[in-house]
């Protein structure tokens, strides 16, 4: 264990530069399939939560597991046919693959805020825009944070895939490391994107204790 410790250690030292400067191209898809992916997934979670679009919410989250149905490798592959080589390709295959958690978390988080909340909010006078902004939303936030942050972990974890569409990333170490048979940029590349993916997922959870109220934090865990 000491050995790979070691290893690893200075696989991270000698690849540092590379490691930077990969870094950013893995970041820079991520936060762009990532905002994407929010963009379209929330207002959709939403949409499918009213009580009038019931009846297409079934039919919308099985086109949305189409997408997560299918293997990562595949859908870029797919990605690449469509639009071609580069960072566009990867982008959208990661925008697909994302868009199911954050979807299918805010209708879930929307429908199970309780009932009663809801008509105390119609009793006093409330429009259901108002309802939703200021009753549904807040306490629905826990359960939306958490398919926010599943969603940017797959992308993350996935991003590497990216190499292989001519997409940049750490998957460049990863692959490049497997092809040459150099185990210490294998492993360079495998932990820095494991430490990236920890990263994304502690600044959700600060975004989320100050976004959250506390009575709403508290009530979650119980």
């Amino acid at each position: 264990m000491s050995d790979l410790m070691l290893r690893v250690w200075e696989g991270l030292q000698y690849y540092w530069g590379d490691i930077s400067y990969l870094t950013v191209q893995h970041m820079q898809i991520v936060a762009v399939s990532g905002a994407l992916a929010l963009l379209v997934a929330l207002p959709l979670g939403v949409w499918m939560s009213r009580p009038a679009n019931q009846r297409y919410a079934m039919a919308s989250m099985q086109v949305l597991n189409v997408g997560q149905a299918i293997p990562k490798l595949a859908l870029l592959a797919l990605a690449m046919s469509l639009i071609g080589v580069g960072s566009g390709a990867a982008i959208f295959g990661l925008w697909v693959a994302t868009l199911l958690p954050v979807a299918v978390n805010t209708y879930e988080g929307l429908r199970a805020v309780p009932q009663h909340l809801i008509e105390a909010a119609e009793a006093m006078g409330m429009t259901p825009r108002e309802t939703l902004w200021k009753v549904e939303i807040p306490n629905a936030m826990n359960v939306i944070f958490a398919g926010i942050r599943t969603a940017l972990a797959i992308n993350v974890g996935t991003a590497p895939l990216a190499f292989l569409v001519g997409g940049g990333g750490l998957g460049e170490l990863i692959f490049t490391g497997i092809d040459l048979n150099d185990f210490g940029m294998m492993l360079a590349g495998a932990v820095a994107t494991a430490l990236l993916a920890i990263a994304v997922d502690l600044t959700c959870g600060l975004l989320q204790n100050l976004t959250v109220s506390r009575g709403l934090r508290l009530a979650g865990r119980e």
